[in-house]
């Protein structure tokens, strides 16, 4: 059924041959029928007919006979011999480029990347030489450019991909495996003790082959674990959920109550659209299945229903009018009055080619398969993580060995175990036939903790954490109410962070994680500086009663120029203050060079002087108490204010403190509105 669902959805080609053999004739008349109603295992039989009835001689005939085997073998993803027929029609010179492409997209789905290559260029170099009306009626130009490009880009990646693998783990499993496809497995809701998957084994319902695949219509099997954990032998369910059609890649409801399966009617002498239908669980019984009305487009296919954890969303595929390409998925509301509305996932997610097999994480993260994403061959399955401040989706490609040339798709998480799984691919298997792998992430946790608060030292809990790596993570973390955040990264990666707060300049961290297979744990901490009073510079000495910097103040200058150049929308005033001592008019002049000093730095450091105002205050601004202050000062109490007087009440070795806070330098921001 996943081919059949997978291949329904372009047009039908419309270029028509008339042949002087009969035989031949025959053949064709009985291949465009087939095709018509979509049974392209059948089509091909016959197309392969009249090829071999035709005179290699007749070069232009071989040419679309061979375009059109290729065709059928590739919605039922026989890709060998595709790549063998879309060959031939490149060798008897088919008019459109086109067969170029199809013949680099077979070859990128067995894996020959570097042969794949100039096939794609080929088309590329040539199909914008050729007008629309000049394309086969099932792509359009525009799509397969893009695919194309996309295929291009794909073969370099898969190289590298292959070459540096992820850390997953990634078996067939022989107990859930037949002689024929078995695919889409799904967890039960929270219950991890039985696994639902679809199948063409024998033991499938119906006696006839399926002129679209070649195989039995598939049903829903299922397997349960004994008590030592052990897998045993799939049945099929013995319900009405099971008919002559094609029943399959199924989900669930949390609780494993309700279950939402695909079902593919075979019509009389019409293309076949798949359904959408439900069934509810009483005891141990599936219950008769409801067809899902989800939209009254009566020419559209729906499939792959998928429930989200949350059960108020039913995410789906479909080639309804406006999407993407040929399949996108969809979603729908889920209201206690029945169906809501429906929207589209997005350009993000969804592609000019086929988006399939959406289905969730224990987390919610959303998975699906592609192939129009770039990717290792066929269908690739990959991550999507929405961002709830944009809500944009962050698209991650499993690559390999998750992913490979081969079809990979239909994963499933154990409950409450988000490192292992199974999906489905027909990877290593000649006939195009789907098997069962499991797949496990080694637990190994780098986690990173971290702090966000302001620089007097009060913790930020609106503050957000923008992290971005050399792996392609980018996530917004939200702080919890006391200003810490933990995040979980990857091994042996290289990190951005930007912490950032209303009121507050942002704040710019980088690091690396070890490459290592062993837990890990970082800390980092963000010390935002207000927008709205002085932030005190820590760390700033000068040569006694002179302006000149000492060598020991470049960290903390350095770290501003790094603040600065993180936040290039603000200028700043930088204040130099003094404590009491020499009169007024001279400890002026002195904090006033003192402050020149500091912007003189910053100016060679590369910071824009229209950003700088150097102002020295002298004694003229003593500086009131706030809790930083009582780390250094713990005998003060918030609110004083560090006056003469005030000092001069207190006994001698406290007063060296006190004045020793009140000769600082600061800064404050004066605007958020700077541009060069």
């Amino acid at each position: 059924m996943r081919t059949y669902i997978h291949k329904l959805f372009y047009s039908l080609l419309v270029c028509l041959l008339l042949f002087s053999s009969c035989g031949a004739g025959r053949s064709l008349k009985q291949a465009e029928q087939s095709y018509a109603r979509g049974e392209y295992f059948d089509a091909a039989r016959h197309y392969k007919q009249a090829y071999a009835r035709t005179s290699p001689k007749d070069r232009p005939r071989r040419a679309v006979l061979a375009y059109k085997q290729g065709d059928c073998y590739r919605r039922i993803n026989y890709t060998l011999k595709a790549k063998a027929a879309y060959a031939n029609a490149v060798r008897y010179h088919y008019l459109d480029t086109v067969a170029h492409f199809y013949l680099a997209e077979m070859l990128r789905k067995n894996g020959e990347y570097a042969a794949a290559i100039p096939y794609y260029e080929n088309y590329l170099t040539y199909a914008q030489r050729l007008s629309d009306n000049r394309k086969p009626a099932n792509i359009r130009k525009e799509v397969a450019d893009t695919l194309a490009s996309a295929g291009l880009a794909s073969c370099r990646l898969a190289q590298e991909w292959k070459k540096h693998p992820t850390r997953h783990i990634v078996k067939r499993v022989p107990v859930f495996a037949s002689r024929r496809s078995d695919y889409s497995p799904m967890y039960a809701g929270d219950d991890a003790g039985i696994l639902y998957f679809t199948s063409t084994r024998n033991e499938a319902k119906g006696t006839d082959l399926n002129g679209i695949t070649g195989m039995k219509s598939a049903d829903i099997f299922h397997s349960k674990q004994n008590e030592k954990k052990q897998w045993q032998k799939p049945e099929p369910l013995a319900s009405e959920v099971n008919s002559e059609f094609e029943d399959g890649a199924c989900s669930f409801s949390a609780d494993g109550k309700t279950m939402y399966f695909t079902r593919c009617r075979t019509l009389p002498d019409a293309p076949a659209y798949a359904e959408i239908y439900v069934s509810q669980r009483a005891g141990a019984e599936w219950g008769a299945p409801q067809k899902c009305v989800i939209m009254n487009d009566t020419l559209s296919s729906v499939a792959h229903p998928a429930l989200s954890p949350a059960g108020d969303y039913l995410y789906f595929v479909s080639d309804m009018p406006g999407g993407y390409g040929g399949l996108d998925v969809w979603r729908i509301n889920v209201t206690r009055d029945g169906w809501g509305y429906v929207d589209n996932l997005g350009p993000e997610i969804n592609t000019s080619g086929n988006e399939m097999f959406p289905s969730f994480a224990p987390d919610g993260t959303l998975y699906f398969s592609s192939d129009g994403h770039p990717g290792m061959g066929g269908l690739d399955i990959f991550r999507a993580v929405r961002d709830t401040l944009t809500d944009k989706w962050h698209v991650e490609n499993m690559r390999s060995p998750v992913n490979s040339p081969a079809d990979d798709f239909g994963m499933t998480f154990e409950p409450e175990a988000p490192n292992r799984g199974f999906f489905s691919s027909n990877r290593g298997d000649a006939r195009g036939w789907d098997h069962i792998f499991s797949f496990e992430y080694p637990e190994v946790h780098h986690v990173l903790k971290g702090l966000v608060y302001d620089k007097e030292g009060d913790a930020l809990p609106s503050a957000l954490v923008t992290l971005v790596g050399d792996d392609g993570t980018y996530l917004k973390i939200n702080v919890k109410k006391d200003g810490t955040f933990t995040q979980e990264l990857n091994p042996g990666h290289r990190y951005a962070l930007l912490a950032s707060c209303r009121g507050y300049l942002n704040s710019r961290e980088e690091m690396r994680t070890e490459n290592v297979d062993e837990n890990r744990h970082y800390q980092l901490e963000f010390a935002l500086a207000s927008i709205t009073r002085p932030v005190l510079i820590e760390n700033i000495f000068y040569e006694f009663d002179r302006a000149d910097l000492t060598p020991e103040s470049a960290v903390a200058l350095d770290e501003l120029i790094a603040l600065l150049n993180d936040n290039p929308s603000v200028t700043i005033e930088l204040a130099s203050h003094c404590d009491y001592k020499g009169n007024d008019d001279y400890n002026l002049r002195l904090s006033q060079r003192r402050a020149e000093s500091v912007v003189r730095y910053l100016i060679k450091g590369g910071i824009d002087s229209e950003r700088l105002t150097a102002k020295g205050y002298g004694e003229q601004q003593p500086k009131t108490v706030t809790r930083f202050t009582l780390q250094s000062a713990p005998f003060l109490k918030e609110g004083d204010v560090l006056t003469e007087e005030f000092i001069k009440n207190l006994p001698p070795e406290q007063q060296e403190i006190c004045n020793a806070v009140n000769r600082r330098t600061e800064f404050k921001v004066l605007r958020t509105t700077y541009t060069k």
